[in-house]
């Protein structure tokens, strides 16, 4: 795993994608990085319209992928280890698996497009807040902030998820009103090697309804960072096809295509699951109005 996980980091880093397909063909989809997953396997795509435009940008699970997952950690993000780093008695680690997933070269060289790679956790036994998303299941985090950043947010004693202390101040910094929807909450959610999470309060699983999804956004040092959907094992399984709208901000701070629609779908014909942000348009920058904060 921590193999797999570095050499997409480096690839990354080094401005390729790992595209396993050949020269984009519009309007077809174009898969990017693809590795084992449960018992399948687990790959990006971005998909383009007729003029060249992106329309689509996902990861698609083989119908296998869904079984065989781990139920442990990875014993990636962990605090209290040994002097030498490995793992002791005291040590307490996040149960999750972590998978760093580039995105096709087709999107990722684009200037106009701000989404560069998937960060993809699988949780086995899901997270905080209790009673809401402790269940099995998926965050998929499309990020736009380099790896090393990103990475670079470590483990401290700040916070309900427990971030270096300066680290979570600077996760914190309010986003311009109108660079976020005014329903994303800051509930102090920074998490290690991911950033500030805020929630939608008014989504269904905050108000006495099951858990399913839930679109969330990534922000770190006042600015937006990744958009994410999280989806349980069980609602994947059920084989849906539903889109849902993004909650859009009024303005962008960098120009760009962005998706407006979060999806989840199972395709009988390709047999895989999909989680993807869909119907991208084109954005123009906007800077706020002096003191415009959350």
């Amino acid at each position: 795993m921590k193999a797999k996980i570095t050499i997409a980091i480096a690839m990354l880093t080094m401005g390729a994608g790992g595209t396993l397909a050949a020269e984009n063909t519009y309007p077809l989809r174009t898969i990017g990085w693809q590795e084992s997953f449960g018992n399948g396997t687990v790959a990006s795509y971005a998909e383009f319209g007729d003029e060249g435009a992106p329309t689509a940008m996902g990861i698609a699970f083989s119908l296998e992928a869904l079984e065989g997952l781990p139920a442990s950690s990875d014993n990636h993000h962990c605090t209290e280890r040994r002097s030498d780093g490995s793992v002791g008695p005291m040590t307490k680690c996040t149960q999750t698996h972590e998978y760093v997933i580039p995105l096709p070269d087709a999107l990722t060289r684009r200037a106009d497009v701000p989404f560069k790679w998937v960060l993809l956790n699988w949780n086995h036994v899901g997270h905080i807040p209790p009673g809401i998303y402790d269940v099995p299941h998926f965050d998929v985090h499309f990020m736009m902030a380099p790896i090393e950043k990103i990475f670079s947010i470590q483990a401290g004693e700040c916070g309900p998820e427990k971030v270096r202390c300066d680290q979570f101040a600077v996760a914190r910094r309010p986003v311009p009103d109108i660079y976020m929807h005014a329903d994303y909450k800051d509930v102090e959610a920074v998490v290690p090697a991911m950033g500030n999470h805020l929630i939608d309060l008014t989504g269904p699983e905050f108000n006495k309804q099951p858990f399913k999804r839930s679109m969330i956004f990534g922000v770190y040092d006042g600015k937006v960072t990744f958009y994410e959907e999280m989806v349980t094992r069980a609602y994947l399984l059920s084989k849906p096809n539903a889109c849902t709208p993004i909650k859009l901000p009024k303005a962008y701070a960098t120009a760009g295509y962005y998706p407006t629609s979060s999806c989840i779908r199972y395709d009988s014909q390709r047999r895989e699951y999909t989680v993807s942000m869909e119907a991208f348009a084109p954005r123009e920058a906007r800077t706020p109005s002096i003191g415009a904060t959350r």
